[in-house]
């Protein structure tokens, strides 16, 4: 009997692909869940029910560090947004794959499968990874035998497979960001209710006085909080913590679907919030217009590359050469000032600064205003022949 290894969260997909994947298609299975800053219980559960079901082979595989370090970082030196929101599920997505392919190495898998559907996205997040990374076969049972969430829950009772708990809502949540959709969110004129959030505050229940926080950061990540030294792991929970505290992060948004499927997404994003509006404001006094204007390329690209699934692609390796170099001169500390969800910078300092503050005070005189008159005299020179000769009557 050939092994697969399923991508294993213990809820309803992936808990009847098991069953599926034993009956449909005849293959030992072996469970993986793969650590990238869900919540204890959501680590501990496909344990629990992996032997609930069968008794399974399971791993769980910490990925908390690398996610941070290797995946997050990245993002935040991009200002990586994707229609205005920082991605989180996507940027997870390539690493889990790539743990499961290594998994799937060492236990002698040829086959790995997953619970995706055929409408999201994560089916070629997914996949990508690993057929460019592995010679394994994949198998997607809900895609594959076109079952409908009822169809889902009808072969579940006969295989008295146990439902997960009545959540109203699917959620993904990692270290860099909470999803929520499904049920009554998918009509896009619900408001989304307050049981919907879990790591932001309400603009109402926020802290009524402000709190003025400053990072620090160094080639172009953050390290402190008000002067306070953390790792990656404690800054990042630290930041959506304090961010979500005063209702900083809530994204409720229509959004394109790699298939061209328009859906309806709520996102919980404070710490990325946070920490990519600090970084822009650090970029903003550090690095040269050109720099600046060509950056908002790099983020576009590169967050593209990000949701549809291509973090393997040679050009995000290409792109992170040309971040880094920039990002050398983005030192310094930024001042953030929050508050009933608003976030606003009220200070920013850098070594490597270009603003400078004695040239550009209407006090100063080292630069000759007089020197300007013959650059104004001919600025916008292409534009005034248009007018001149163009727009004659």
């Amino acid at each position: 009997m050939e092994k697969v290894v399923l991508a294993f969260s213990g809820g309803l997909d992936t808990s009847v692909c098991i069953k599926l994947l034993e009956e449909k298609y005849n293959m030992e299975v072996i469970t993986a869940c793969v650590d990238v800053g869900q919540p204890r219980e959501e680590i501990e559960r496909p344990a629990s029910v992996a032997v609930d079901l069968g008794n399974y082979k399971h791993h769980t595989l910490d990925a908390q560090r690398e996610f941070a370090e290797d995946y997050i970082f990245k993002a935040i030196k991009a200002n990586a947004l994707y229609e205005g929101y920082p991605l989180s599920t996507a940027l997870a997505r390539p690493l889990i794959a790539m743990k499961i392919v290594e998994l799937a190495k060492k236990e002698g898998a040829t086959t790995i499968a997953h619970g995706c559907t055929g409408k999201g996205n994560d089916q070629f997040r997914f996949e990508a990874i690993i057929r460019s990374m592995s010679d394994c076969d994949v198998i997607a049972p809900i895609r594959d035998l076109n079952l409908t969430r009822t169809e889902e829950v009808e072969y579940a009772k006969s295989c008295d497979i146990p439902l997960p708990s009545d959540k109203m809502y699917s959620i993904d949540e990692n270290l860099w960001g909470r999803a929520i959709e499904g049920d009554i969110l998918e009509d896009p004129m619900v408001e989304p209710p307050e049981d919907a959030f879990s790591w932001t505050k309400s603009s109402t229940d926020s802290p009524e006085e402000p709190q003025i926080l400053e990072m620090e950061f160094e080639n172009g990540v953050p390290i402190s909080l008000d002067g306070e030294k953390m790792g990656p792991l404690d800054l990042i929970n630290k930041c959506n913590e304090i961010a979500g505290l005063h209702g900083i992060g809530r994204v409720d948004i229509i959004e394109d679907r790699i298939i061209g499927l328009k859906s309806r997404e709520i996102y919980e994003t404070p710490g990325a919030f946070l920490i990519i509006t600090a970084h822009h404001a650090l970029e903003q006094i550090t690095l040269t217009r050109s720099e600046l204007k060509f950056g908002e390329n790099i983020t576009s690209t590169y967050s593209e590359l990000i949701y549809n699934g291509l973090w393997h692609d040679p050009l995000r390796e290409d792109l992170d050469h040309i971040i880094d170099h920039m990002q050398r001169r983005v030192r310094g500390t930024v001042k953030i000032r929050l508050h009933k969800g608003s976030m606003r910078i009220v200070g920013r300092k850098s070594p490597f600064s270009l603003y400078q503050q004695d040239v550009v005070s209407f006090e100063d005189k080292a630069l000759d205003q007089r020197e300007m008159t013959g650059m104004v005299k001919n600025y916008a020179m292409q534009a005034a022949f248009y007018n001149k000769i163009c727009k004659k009557d």
